[in-house]
């Protein structure tokens, strides 16, 4: 290889890795997840008969505030960071992105995705994101380290993305819609119970007020996990009640069986709180969610 073609391809490295580090910036995983929840209440709010240009809209804005806020919270949390194994790599604690430059990002991704939801969505939608944001990076985050509540106000911030896809298509805030916000809500106990035991050691070295780092025997977390699953199996029948058609009955019957899925691996969990268990219950969640999602969307096509 010639001293040239190296030279090329230095700088093209160093590109490429600079950008994976702005996309680990955005919580990837997070935003996905996201995109998936707009995405189902903006086809559960019309019953079936999504605005695709409107969504796709909807979706791009709330990934841009997603992201902003995603970035925040890991400027925020960057000393925390830099003590847990399991975020030390980031771009921040690692070094490999200044602070000024994830603020930059956020505050650049926070405005462009605000103004993209207000101008070419509507105004409800850019007011849920914004809303969405400002609890995750300014109640959530700086209540890790002072208060064992921040999973139910980070649950919170979790569950008002359906408000944005659902005001998107102009969907009128009825019972399906509070419904939908409730299960996001409930889903998310069991879900970071599970990652506050695995990483209860990474937590409490980082100095994060997790349930599971107060109480750490885990019964506590376990029970709340196991109330939340077993709230979770009537709250999830109500967006489609009422709804005519072979899909609702068949979404029933799944939301039944993925609803004790759930429970008996967060019964489990309670239990016994053990890493094999909690591992159960996060893959448990994993299935669920998605899972579910997808039927909703599809039950008025069947």
């Amino acid at each position: 290889m010639s001293t040239s073609s190296i030279a090329i391809s230095q700088p093209r490295t160093a590109v490429f890795s600079r950008v994976c580090d702005y996309i680990e910036l955005t919580k990837p995983r997070i935003a996905v997840l996201e995109l998936v929840v707009v995405l189902a209440a903006g086809v559960v709010a019309t019953w079936g008969q999504p605005q695709p240009v409107i969504l796709l809209q909807a979706m791009f804005g709330t990934l841009l505030v997603a992201a902003s806020a995603s970035a925040a919270n890991q400027w925020l949390e960057r000393r925390q960071d830099s003590r847990m194994a399991r975020t030390a790599d980031r771009p921040l604690p690692a070094g490999r992105l200044s602070g000024r430059e994830a603020i930059a990002f956020s505050a650049i991704c926070l405005v462009a995705g605000g103004l993209e939801l207000a101008w070419l969505v509507n105004s409800s939608a850019a007011a849920w994101a914004l809303v969405t944001w400002a609890l995750y990076v300014l109640a959530y985050t700086p209540l890790k380290t002072a208060s064992v509540i921040n999973t139910a106000v980070g649950a919170v911030a979790g569950a008002l993305p359906v408000l944005i896809g659902w005001t998107a298509v102009g969907g009128e805030l009825d019972r399906r819609a509070a419904a939908l916000v409730l299960m996001l809500f409930l889903w998310q106990f069991p879900h970071f119970m599970a990652i506050a035991w695995l990483y209860r050691r990474d937590y409490a070295q980082a100095g994060y007020q997790m349930l599971t780092v107060a109480e750490p025997t885990g019964r506590r977390a376990g029970r709340q996990a196991t109330l939340a699953a077993l709230a979770l199996i009537p709250v999830s029948i109500v967006p489609l009640v009422g709804a005519p058609g072979l899909g609702s009955l068949l979404y029933f019957a799944g939301a039944a069986v993925l609803g004790a899925g759930y429970l008996l691996a967060a019964a489990l969990f309670c239990q016994k709180a053990t890493d094999v268990r909690a591992r159960l219950l996060l893959r448990a969640s994993l299935v669920y969610l998605p899972t579910l999602l997808v039927m909703l969307m599809l039950a008025p096509w069947i």
